[in-house]
């Protein structure tokens, strides 16, 4: 199954995805954007292939129930850097895994200085959010939560299955939506890059 498809098949393969915490929305059998980024956030946390589409070894997974490592206890939010990966973890069970999109390591020029687009591992607090449209030097940001100088979890039009940022981690929009509606992020709550 891939984006495009509809049916009970695919509304199947959503509730058992969103059973295991991949965020899609509302499971209602239309293979949409928001369900090809859960199924990438599980063929990452899987070691498979980052198509989006739902084939036999990413079915295997999802029958086997695979989902992320965790490495932080209690409440946080864990960012695998090697799996591009984000987890919602609270009270040590997880809540939502999520398709992400961290720094590419590429070199830029931001205000005439030359940076390279690095996302800093280590664990950090949520210090500032901005709940809406953050217009910054490098581009637009939606509803961001920084939570290390300028790196932020914020929304973004696009999240590949790829390192793409300057550093922040990217998630759909509409998963910053549900992360704010949720609250998943409050001010100082624990995020831990990896």
């Amino acid at each position: 199954m891939k984006q495009g498809d509809k049916g009970p098949a695919v509304q199947r393969m959503q509730q058992r995805l969103s059973d295991l915490g991949y965020w899609l929305g509302t499971p209602d059998g239309e293979y949409g954007y928001l369900t090809s980024q859960a199924v990438m956030a599980l063929q990452k946390t899987a070691g498979l292939g980052r198509d989006g589409v739902y084939g036999p070894a990413t079915k295997a997974a999802l029958d086997k129930g695979i989902r992320p490592t965790l490495h932080v206890t209690g409440t946080a939010v864990q960012i695998n850097l090697a799996t591009q990966v984000l987890t919602v973890v609270e009270n040590g069970a997880i809540v939502a895994i999520l398709n992400t999109s961290t720094g590419s390591g590429q070199t830029y020029v931001s205000q005439g200085q030359t940076k390279t687009a690095i996302t800093p591992k280590g664990t950090f607090s949520v210090i500032y959010e901005v709940n809406g449209l953050d217009h910054g030097p490098l581009g637009t940001l939606y509803r961001s939560k920084y939570f290390v100088g300028g790196i932020a979890v914020h929304g973004y039009t696009s999240v590949p299955a790829y390192p793409a940022s300057h550093g922040c981690a990217r998630v759909s929009n509409q998963a910053m939506d549900m992360i704010w509606a949720r609250n998943l992020m409050p001010m100082g709550r624990t995020v831990v890059v990896l």
